[in-house]
Formats: C-alpha cells, structure tokens, sequence
C-alpha cells in the first residue's frame, strides 16, 4: 500500500492534540493538508505539523491524492462536510457527535452508502486498553450477566481545552454546539455502554440543566452544562449517567459494571485502571494504561484504527451506524 494525504477541516484543539500528532505519527501517512475558516490557524498548524494547508474547503474536495478526511470542523457542520468529503470520494473520520440530529446523521449515512467509502466516528472510548478488557470480560461471562450499570464524564469545562481557551468558546453556543456537554462528554459514554454491554439503550429519563456556566457577556449558557439520566438497555440492564463540565476538581472518567458475581471498576484507580471485585471476595486489579485526559495527551488510537480500515479495507471499528444509535439516546436525553 503506497503511503496516503489526509486533509483535515477544522484547526481547534481536537486537531492540535490528536488528529494531527497521530497523522503525523502514522507510517502510512505522508502529507497533512489543513483547512480552517481561520487561515492563520491551518497556516500556524501545518508549520507546526510539517503539512500545508489551504484556503477553501473545495480545495479538499478537489484534490486527487487526498484519500481521507478528518472532519474537526464544530457540531452544526459536521453533516455538510462530512457528506460532501464521502461525495467526492473521501475516506471520513467524523469528530463526535456524527451530527446535530438523528435526521441530520441519516444524511451522512446515505452519502457514505452512495460513495462506498468508509465512514469513521471518533469515539475515543473503545479503544482503551482497560475498556477492551472490560468488554472481554463481560463477554467471557465470567462474573455471570451485567445487571446494572454507572457511569460518569466530567471535568472543568471546554473553556480551558478549547483553541480560545475563553468563554466565546462554540462549545457554549447552542447554534453550534445544540447539545452542550450531553454532546461533548455524554455521547462517548452512550457508545460505551452500548460497546461494553454489546447492547443499546432505549429508555432515557434525565435533568439537564445549565448551572453554572456563563458565555463571554457572563450570561447563563445556552446549552446544558450537567446532565444526569436513569438508563434501560434492549436487554433490560439499568444504569445511571452523568456529565459535566462543572466538575471543578480532577477529571471523572469512571464507570462501574455490576454482574450477577461481581463487579467490574474502570478508571477509578489511577494505577489499576480495572479492577475486579467477585462476590466471593477476591479483588483482580489490571494495570494497563491510564486514561487520556486534557491534561494528559496521549495516543487514542484512533487515527490508526482509521488507517488502517482503509489500508486493509475494512469495517471501521465504530461506524456511522454505531454513532447514529448513540445519537438516537442523546436526543431522548435533550428533550
């Protein structure tokens, strides 16, 4: 396989700390293009990263010897730039959400199925070491049924990761960001349970609310910074969740399984990010890796999965149907 362009839409942090290190990092990736409304941040990133950047998007499109596209442009585009990439014959991995609705996602789906190109949605959380050895274990039955669930997504707000690191973040806009952090930190534990449990929600009850954040004229934000929701899956599990971007302490990334002969506890040791609890006693602690954070970048192994998908032409490990049925809970949960 000759070595391949990517282009990237949207130079934010998302693409700063992930897309573009871990492009760069590929040995099947030779060239980054970069494009952002902002032409001096896809200038100063295509220095930093060594790639170039462009102008106008159609750039992109037009392009022959781009093969993929990250699409890190903000929420309310993603249906627009991600289906015009699949029709002019790109590869796309999508930021998450997919798109602002389910009606909007269902667009880029019948793109993708138009283009026969793959599609790629970045939800980070499958691919953590302690997250595929939870999902092995939970398969194996080895601890019986899972019955219930908790799960848990919060830190101290976009304001401080976001590319302005300010208020006027987009995050905060409800035409731009329309979910606030039920997008932002919820969808990702969504696809994880549904990846875990193998399973997918279908009964929501949840609060959202905007308690404390304020916008750039110290107005309450637009949309919710904390969501808490009681959860049922196809299978009949029950399961709580909560997100926030008012967790003014350290980063809470943790989810518990509770089994019919034990428990399963994800992140909420920084050295055993998994541990094991059996109802006879015995308590199992895997050291595998520690969570990426804001704070601490590390490689998510997405772009690789991304890559690689289209090297060895196969299914992308979380498709647009996956992330269409992770959105189908986030509207249940905004309404």
């Amino acid at each position: 396989m000759n070595t391949i362009k990517v282009g990237i839409i949207g130079c934010g942090s998302i693409t700063r700390f992930r897309h573009a290190p871990e492009y760069a990092e590929n040995p099947y990736v030779d060239e980054i293009v970069f494009y952002d409304r902002h032409v001096e941040r896809s200038k100063a990133l295509a220095e930093e990263f060594g790639g170039r950047f462009v102008v106008s998007v159609e750039e992109l499109w037009n392009d022959p010897e781009i093969t993929a596209i990250s699409d890190c442009s903000s929420n309310e585009n993603h249906h627009l730039n991600t289906s015009e990439a699949l029709r002019n014959g790109k590869h796309v991995l999508c930021e998450k959400p997919l798109a602002v609705s389910v009606d909007k996602a269902e667009q880029i789906l019948e793109a993708q199925q138009k283009s026969g190109k793959k599609l790629m949605v970045d939800h980070n959380q499958r691919f953590t070491k302690a997250h595929q050895k939870a999902k092995e274990l939970i398969a194996s039955k080895e601890l019986g049924e899972v019955l219930t669930f908790k799960t848990s997504f919060g830190h101290q707000g976009p304001e401080h990761w976001g590319v302005n690191k300010s208020n006027s973040t987009w995050f905060f806009k409800k035409e731009r960001s329309h979910s606030g952090v039920a997008g932002d930190l919820g969808v990702h534990k969504i696809d994880l349970i549904h990846y875990l449990l193998d399973d997918e929600i279908t009964d929501v009850h949840s609060f959202t609310g905007a308690l404390d954040k304020v916008d750039e004229n110290g107005k309450p934000i637009e949309v919710c910074d904390n969501v808490v929701c009681a959860l049922k899956t196809q299978k009949g599990r029950l399961g709580t969740a909560s997100f926030s971007w008012t967790y003014y302490g350290s980063e809470d990334n943790t989810t518990t399984i509770y089994c019919e002969k034990g428990i399963l506890k994800i992140y909420h040791d920084p050295e055993n990010q998994l541990i094991v609890e059996t109802k006879d006693g015995e308590v199992i602690q895997y050291q595998l890796e520690p969570i990426q954070t804001n704070d601490n970048q590390t490689k998510t192994g997405v772009i690789d999965a991304f890559i690689d998908a289209i090297i060895q032409d196969k299914e992308p490990v979380v498709t647009g149907k996956d992330a269409v049925s992770s959105l189908k809970v986030l509207e249940k949960i905004l309404q």
